[in-house]
């Protein structure tokens, strides 16, 4: 399975600024958070992008691409009427094959050679079906974060046959649908915000829209796509960075700056800074 098209979406509420933030990279080089995501993605082999935005938003986001604009297409959602929808914009885009799919608030730091989105691509390739990229998390984060619920697949470390999707649920519902053998208490399997997804996924959302004419989630698609064809989740060896949250932001530029170049300056600051509030 080829994955050749990207697609980032960037236009819910709240969502639109956020990839216009700069920060500083690992290698000390200040960016927009969309030039990190877009690199992201071109270092995995693929160069033609769409990002869904909100109406009016397209000149700002040409300016946070930097040298990746060229290979951008935009697309925009009209109306904030829900992620789902958002996907299904782009649909020509997309051209009925399978797609790799980011979210705009997220940042990703893998903790190996190999990035986030590369490994994620690679399983897929591999595997020939749908892919969501996981990270255990703790079920304080829960209201943040889709969960899946699901199998391991024998003689692997990290890939799950996935049986259950719940966008954003209680830690109620997650223990007594989302537990996976091996997991502690409290810990689950949440999105990490990337996915490579087959065409099937657009067929689901496209029926819940058009039949139900409301609001679609794309968890809601990824739980229907379990009972048609197989669908995985790879737990991806890095951290995910929710900017759109408190302190989002500044703790993705903490775990930036404590990964890259500047790790000792920053790490000299923060003491001085800590010992100034403790004397104060």
């Amino acid at each position: 399975m080829q994955i050749n098209k990207a697609l980032i979406t960037a236009a819910g509420p709240g969502q639109s600024a956020l990839p216009l933030q700069r920060l500083v990279d690992r290698d000390g080089v200040e960016k927009t958070a969309l030039e990190m995501i877009l690199g992201k993605v071109a270092k995995s082999g693929i160069e033609s992008v769409a990002i869904v935005i909100s109406p009016g938003n397209e000149e700002a986001y040409r300016r946070a691409a930097g040298g990746f604009v060229e290979r951008l297409t935009f697309v925009t959602q009209p109306e904030p009427t829900g992620y789902g929808q958002a996907i299904l914009c782009a649909k020509s885009f997309l051209e009925d094959a399978p797609f790799l799919h980011l979210v705009g608030d997220h940042l990703y730091l893998s903790s190996q050679d190999k990035g986030c989105v590369k490994q994620l691509i690679e399983v897929a390739t591999a595997e020939e079906c749908s892919v969501s990229g996981v990270q255990a998390t703790r079920e304080t984060m829960l209201p943040f974060y889709g969960a899946i619920g699901g199998i391991r697949l024998p003689q692997t470390e990290r890939l799950y046959d996935v049986k259950r999707v719940i966008e954003k649920p209680t830690p109620t519902l997650a223990e007594q649908e989302l537990t996976i053998a091996g997991f502690r208490s409290g810990i689950y399997l949440c999105f990490f915000g990337m996915h490579v997804l087959t065409p099937a996924v657009l067929e689901i959302l496209e029926r819940i829209v058009f039949n139900e004419r409301r609001p679609v989630s794309l968890a809601e698609a990824l739980n229907e796509l379990t009972n048609h064809e197989r669908y995985l989740a790879c737990e991806i060896q890095g951290q995910r960075y929710n900017i759109g949250v408190k302190y989002g932001l500044l703790n993705t530029q903490l775990a930036l700056s404590l990964s890259g170049v500047d790790r000792e300056r920053v790490l000299s600051d923060m003491v001085e800074l800590l010992a100034s509030q403790k004397s104060s």
